[in-house]
């Protein structure tokens, strides 16, 4: 479990503070917007209503004390880059701050953001590569040049084992799992029978799924 500092309470923020409930985590959120607060408190540990721009205020919130701080506003760049800013100033270990244009993400690192989140572009970019293939259900970028695919099983595949497709060798590709409903068989080995019913998590370089993709 870890403290978490949340600055922004619209939708991106509101999101993320749903899913840190989900998954156990202590969180403090910070909005000026008295309804985004209220709205929120039965995902959040507490919740105040405050001027993340203001050092005074900053400093009533005990940041040092915060396993990770994420900066979450969405159009004002400039309270943004100041909540940044004063974060790191009093102490912050982590400060994730959220950016809508390239131009914002190097400011923001310039200015002590130890690492961004780019919603837009990260999900534009997801439902490009998702929704231009037809063989594609998810898709999770590691690299500029590696992915994880979730895909389906190629026809030719059907009814034949791992082994006798010898999948890596011949196609570059490294099946990390194999999905069928709500059971994941992780790693399968050689002996494993290709069916219909079942899609393929699958690591590889971007170019070589591209090739498997096709066939």
């Amino acid at each position: 479990m870890k403290s978490v500092l949340l600055i922004g309470l619209g939708r991106f923020g509101r999101h993320m503070a749903q899913k840190l409930h989900q998954l156990g985590h202590q969180i403090l959120a910070v909005d000026q917007d008295e309804l985004r607060v209220n709205a929120a408190l039965e995902y959040l540990t507490s919740g105040v209503i405050g001027n993340s721009t203001d050092p005074l205020f900053i400093e009533t919130l005990g940041v040092r004390n915060f396993d990770l701080c994420v900066v979450a506003i969405g159009h004002d760049f400039q309270s943004s880059l100041e909540t940044t800013a004063l974060l790191k100033e009093r102490g912050a270990k982590f400060v994730l701050a959220r950016a809508t244009q390239d131009v914002h993400a190097k400011f923001l690192l310039h200015n002590g953001a130890d690492q961004i989140v780019y919603p837009e572009k990260q999900t534009g970019n997801w439902a490009a590569v998702r929704y231009s293939s037809d063989h594609v259900f998810d898709y999770v970028p590691l690299t500029s040049d590696h992915s994880i695919f979730e895909t389906e099983v190629p026809t030719a595949w059907l009814g034949k084992t791992v082994g006798q497709m010898d999948v890596r060798k011949r196609f570059r590709v490294n099946i990390l799992a194999i999905k069928q409903g709500d059971k994941v068989e992780a790693l399968p080995g050689a002996e494993h029978q290709f069916s219909a019913a079942e899609t393929l998590l699958i690591l590889a370089e971007n170019r070589d799924v591209e090739k498997f993709l096709h066939l």
